[in-house]
């Protein structure tokens, strides 16, 4: 087998390798990473295209669920404002909404953005909309930086959505946690693009006609704002602000970035095998539903065409010829924190994952 990891740590890293403008995106072309051809674990044809037949049914009932427990966690904290809870209960109620609200939108803006949670597009469009903003991610813009996240993963220089870039910074992450550094510069980005302007990196990977999408979305978000501001002048409450927007966003990303940061972080860059830059993890069924099987990460990487409910299948499939999957979410972050502490004394630093013998 070829090798599938031509330029593994040729450099110390730094942030400035990560910009799309003026980064490492040459040495990456230069190495052939960029629109390469990835190692993808043999599969039957028919089996593959078994596993990718999508349908409704399956997200139509997720979906369904899943705004159901948002509302009755919103009807439960409304309860306690109104009724004069304690600050603890009152605390404790919103904090299960957001991170309701939240949390989970990471993986249906995901998915529906690849078009495979619904067989019906507009079913995908309109759960893509309501997810975006959920998670407040600019709609075109994240749906473009998905799509280069996915032909160019984890290529220093290349890639727009690095968990982690080189020498990690701790208190960056932490403050990520919730959502204190990414929220805030999504909206300085949509106060940017409602102006008319798209960024110079963005317009990278963003194809010029998506630009006007940028800036209509941009000032519709600006205009729900605006109306749940007014709403909470109207009632003389912050509740429509605790409700809808970057409050809840925000207080409830810690179960996202978490989940997130097992992707990838930690992981080498410059590989051309999804096997050795992504984890899988076997999790619970609460937390599959949430994450929305997003666990199957090397999975979904070799084969993004696969809708979420059939990953775990796809896992039994290809399994013989992955590293093992990690046992679960605490072994992994056991694995990953420590990595990344080491990481911000030596940036070349990172985890190899065993291949089988016979593709190594």
């Amino acid at each position: 087998m070829p090798d599938q990891n031509p330029t593994a740590a040729p450099w110390r890293r730094s942030r400035a390798d990560y910009r799309l403008i003026g980064g490492a995106a040459e040495r990456a072309h230069a190495a052939g990473l960029v629109n390469a051809q990835w190692y993808q674990s043999p599969l039957p044809r028919p089996a593959l295209k078994a596993l990718m037949k999508r349908d409704d049914a399956h997200a139509i009932r997720d979906t369904l669920l899943w705004y159901a427990l948002i509302l009755a966690s919103a009807a439960l904290f409304v309860h306690g404002w109104t009724s004069g809870w304690s600050a603890g209960g009152l605390l404790a109620a919103y904090f299960l909404y957001a991170t309701l609200y939240s949390s989970p939108a990471d993986s249906r803006w995901h998915e529906s953005s690849h078009g495979t949670a619904f067989r019906t597009r507009w079913m995908n469009d309109l759960l893509y909309q309501f997810a975006s903003f959920q998670v407040w991610r600019r709609p075109t813009r994240w749906r473009w930086s998905h799509a280069r996240h996915h032909s160019d993963t984890l290529v220093t220089g290349r890639d727009p959505e690095f968990n982690v870039t080189l020498p990690p910074c701790i208190p960056t992450l932490l403050l990520n946690l919730f959502g204190l550094r990414s929220v805030p510069r999504e909206l300085a980005a949509v106060l940017r693009n409602a102006a008319g302007s798209i960024d110079a990196e963005e317009k990278t990977y963003v194809p010029e006609m998506e630009w006007p999408a940028m800036v209509r979305e941009a000032r519709r978000w600006l205009l729900v704002l605006a109306l749940a501001v007014g709403v909470a002048v109207w009632l003389q409450s912050w509740l429509p602000l605790l409700l809808l927007g970057m409050a809840p966003t925000m207080l409830g990303a810690w179960l996202q970035h978490v989940l997130g940061l097992t992707q990838h972080a930690g992981l080498p860059e410059n590989t051309l095998d999804h096997r050795l830059n992504s984890r899988t993890i076997l999790m619970n069924p609460v937390l599959r539903f949430l994450y929305w099987n997003m666990n199957y990460h090397v999975e979904h990487h070799m084969y993004p065409l696969v809708p979420y409910h059939a990953l775990p299948a796809l896992h039994e499939q290809v399994k013989a010829d992955c590293p093992p999957p990690y046992p679960g979410l605490a072994q992994a972050l056991a694995e990953i924190l420590p990595t990344l502490l080491q990481q911000t004394r030596d940036s070349g630093h990172s985890v190899s994952r065993p291949l089988p013998q016979a593709t190594q």
